[in-house]
């Protein structure tokens, strides 16, 4: 493994374990997506990824990460990230944001969505469109040759011109045999920074975190949860890709959407 400015590259080998851990996070977020319904707790949706863990044979990732004591990060509604799952009932027109990770063959996986509970309000309908282009958006900047803020600066630009904000306590990260290694990616241009060149074998964890008020978030007693200030709902999507010479591929797709579009 190579390292560039303080950041691995990975080879071809090293990608190909990447994409299977990725593979394997989307699929579970895949079943775990076919479960979010009104009526259902947040607790039992920890129980599926958990099940589904032990039927790939791998750890979930964040489960012990630094005390976080969770298989999932499940945030319901102004919960923007690190919510833990509970015997909380989702209710009809919440949105449940779930951020998932496995450990496979010494390699991360990482990856996160944000669900509709039954139906949901035009403007909340926004705000999940809204990130997850915002994800497209950045993933569309991370090519080679471009520069590392080239994905801030077109998320940030693409989601206050929609009329929302970013969420600037949180950034995305390189990922590999630890979950979070350098760059830092933030979803917005920071006042200082210094540039990188983003090169092949860079992967990269891609997460905007998006409200539909203002950017301030606070903590919970519980040391983890973190939700917005104005109690404004809050969304979240992240895919894992790795840099290549033909572009960005997204290791972390969710299936259900791949096999939606081979039919069509």
């Amino acid at each position: 493994m190579k390292k560039y400015l303080g950041i691995y590259l990975k080879n071809e080998k090293e990608i190909k374990v990447l994409r299977e851990a990725n593979r394997i996070v989307s699929i579970i977020l895949d079943a775990l997506q076919e479960q979010v319904q009104p009526g259902i707790k947040t607790l039992e949706l920890e129980e599926i990824a958990l099940t589904w863990c032990s039927r790939f044979n791998v750890k979930p990732a964040f489960k012990g990460y630094r005390g976080f004591p969770y298989a999932i990060c499940c945030s319901v509604n102004e919960q923007v990230v690190h919510g833990f799952p509970s015997d909380r009932i989702l209710q009809e027109g919440d949105i449940v944001s779930i951020d998932f990770g496995v450990i496979y063959q010494g390699f991360y996986g990482d990856s996160a969505r944000t669900f509709p509970v039954g139906t949901i309000s035009t403007q909340t309908q926004k705000l999940l469109d809204v990130t997850r282009n915002a994800l497209d958006v950045g993933i569309q900047n991370a090519s080679v040759g471009n520069q590392l803020h080239d994905i801030s600066r077109a998320i940030q630009r693409y989601v206050e011109g929609e009329g929302c904000s970013v969420v600037k306590r949180f950034v995305g990260h390189g990922i590999g045999r630890s979950l979070h290694e350098k760059p830092e990616i933030p979803n917005f241009i920071p006042q200082r920074y210094t540039d990188i060149p983003l090169k092949t074998g860079m992967v990269l964890a891609i997460e905007p975190m998006v409200t539909t008020g203002l950017d301030e978030v606070e903590i919970l007693p519980d040391r983890w949860t973190a939700v917005t200030k104005d109690q404004s709902l809050a969304a979240h999507f992240e895919h894992t890709i790795a840099l290549t010479s033909n572009g960005p591929e997204i290791l972390s797709r969710s299936h259900m959407e791949y096999d939606q579009v081979l039919r069509n």
